[in-house]
């Protein structure tokens, strides 16, 4: 979105799965109940402000509560998601990953270098994370220095930087994976049975 930063994009997030679900428990609550889902627990979730903490913060809960000591750097597995998970009720949202493990479109924080502007929000109950996204880069060199970095043919972005080059403007950006947001509201078991147009060997249309 044109003129979002992180913080504009993080919170428009929340409001969106908070709208979502408060959409879903006013036309599907019983189709809810069949499926075994605590209604009361979902309506609390709707009027609940989704912590915002950082990765780094998310390695000390971790280390503090868990036991888990995870060095500086690396990514969060599922095994860390779902015991991180363990210490929240709603969905939260874990900002600043470290750069090097992200894609070079995602700026570095200038107030912590080492982090991305960048965020994944993680769902309760083991079901992981349902929105990626960060705040896109403008800054030509410095997604140029991040491709070498990582071993990329730089010129095989050019088209890439013509986009930040002609017309661009500051923005930010998220993903949302539909069929693992239904399976936390739904409860279900398998994220299989979220898929609403399922691709197999014989079936890839529609």
């Amino acid at each position: 979105a044109a003129g979002m930063d992180l913080s504009d994009a993080t919170a428009l997030a929340k409001e969106e799965v908070r709208y979502i679900l408060a959409k879903v428990l006013e036309k599907n609550k019983k189709d809810l109940e069949v499926l075994g889902q605590d209604i009361s627990k979902l309506e609390k979730i709707v009027t609940t402000e989704f912590p915002t903490i950082t990765y780094t913060d998310a390695l000390h809960i971790l280390k503090e509560k868990e036991g888990m000591d995870i060095e500086w750097g690396k990514d969060l597995r599922t095994l860390e998601e779902d015991n991180l998970m363990k210490h929240f009720s709603t969905p939260i949202v874990v900002t600043n990953y470290p750069v090097q493990i992200m894609a070079f479109y995602k700026p570095k924080d200038e107030k912590d270098p080492k982090t991305a502007l960048c965020f994944d929000m993680l769902a309760p109950e083991g079901y992981g994370e349902i929105i990626g996204g960060s705040q896109r880069s403008t800054d030509i060199a410095a997604m140029t220095e991040r491709l070498e970095q990582m071993g990329e043919c730089v010129q095989n972005y050019q088209w890439y930087f013509d986009l930040r080059r002609f017309g661009s403007v500051p923005h930010s950006g998220y993903g949302l994976g539909v069929e693992r947001l239904v399976a936390w509201i739904c409860k279900a078991e398998n994220i299989k049975d979220t898929i609403p147009f399922p691709r197999t060997l014989l079936r890839f249309r529609p």
